[in-house]
């Protein structure tokens, strides 16, 4: 599984915003935060189930640097121009967490991170763009009014999606086989001509259509996938094909992997064939 990191933890000192401590919490849990190797740079420090509890390698409370990152957000609005929009880009990451747990001699060294790590996205150096840079826009959390003041100390850890959407690496995954339909898995409903009414997707071009006048074969099975990974992480697309070509392993014979010719894996059928999986 892919951990990635988010806001677990939110204190919130001020809010005479018009939205509920609850609501501006869950919304910033939302805020998608750089995660260069989280799994390496953060320790475990929540514990999904009981039969994980030995996996838990932190027993700090409140965050350390050892398993944890914090950022502040401190809005007021003075203006009686308008609202104030605070966004993403008002929340400020912190170089350390003052806690006891941070000492390096007790519990050995914080491990080196990214300048960037725990920034939230489009906030910070990466890819040459500048927190104050327009073309960036940041996450909506709240409008202020002239005296309206949201102060908040957050914590995030590193988790899994399987326990809350907001530590999934993906906003959508789509999966695609059979672009030509050879297999006759979908009937096409039509009115004069199925081709222009249904027309086909990109990966048609990825694999040759079947010939005018080739008999079915109900014992065809498919063996391309495609996978569409709507991501704004650069590493996702990698680990995902990574992940399908290891599952792929695991279902051929244990002599096949010796011999797999070069550029390709064995599909879950037994066959060979390249890897044409496209990511988007």
């Amino acid at each position: 599984m892919t951990k990635e990191k988010a806001i677990d933890m939110v204190e919130i000192s001020v809010n005479t915003t018009v939205l509920a401590d609850e609501f501006l919490a869950h919304r910033l849990g939302m805020i998608p935060l750089l995660s260069m190797d989280a799994a390496k740079v953060l320790i475990d420090q929540r514990v999904c189930d009981l039969w994980e509890a030995d996996m838990q390698d932190c027993s700090c409370e409140d965050g350390c640097d050892r398993c944890s990152v914090e950022l502040t957000l401190d809005a007021l609005c003075t203006s009686d121009r308008g609202a104030m929009f605070v966004t993403s880009k008002d929340l400020i990451r912190s170089n350390t967490i003052a806690n006891m747990y941070s000492d390096e001699a007790t519990f050995g060294p914080v491990a080196p991170r990214h300048p960037d790590f725990g920034k939230p996205v489009g906030h910070g150096t990466c890819n040459d763009l500048t927190p104050d840079d327009p073309s960036v826009p940041g996450v909506s959390i709240v409008q202020l009014r002239k005296g309206q003041h949201i102060k908040a100390r957050c914590i995030a850890r590193k988790g899994f999606a399987k326990e809350h959407a907001k530590w999934s690496p993906v906003s959508a995954v789509g999966f695609e086989y059979d672009p030509h339909n050879a297999l006759r898995h979908t009937t096409l409903w039509y009115e004069l001509d199925a081709k222009k009414e249904w027309p086909e997707s990109k990966n048609a071009h990825e694999e040759e259509p079947p010939a005018e006048g080739t008999p079915f074969d109900p014992n065809r099975r498919a063996n391309r996938f495609y996978f569409d990974v709507e991501s704004g992480l650069s590493l996702l697309e990698y680990k995902t094909a990574q992940i399908v070509q290891e599952l792929g392993m695991l279902l051929q014979p244990a002599d096949a992997a010796a011999a797999a010719p070069g550029g390709g894996v064995y599909n879950a059928y037994g066959g060979f064939d390249s890897v044409s999986a496209a990511y988007g």
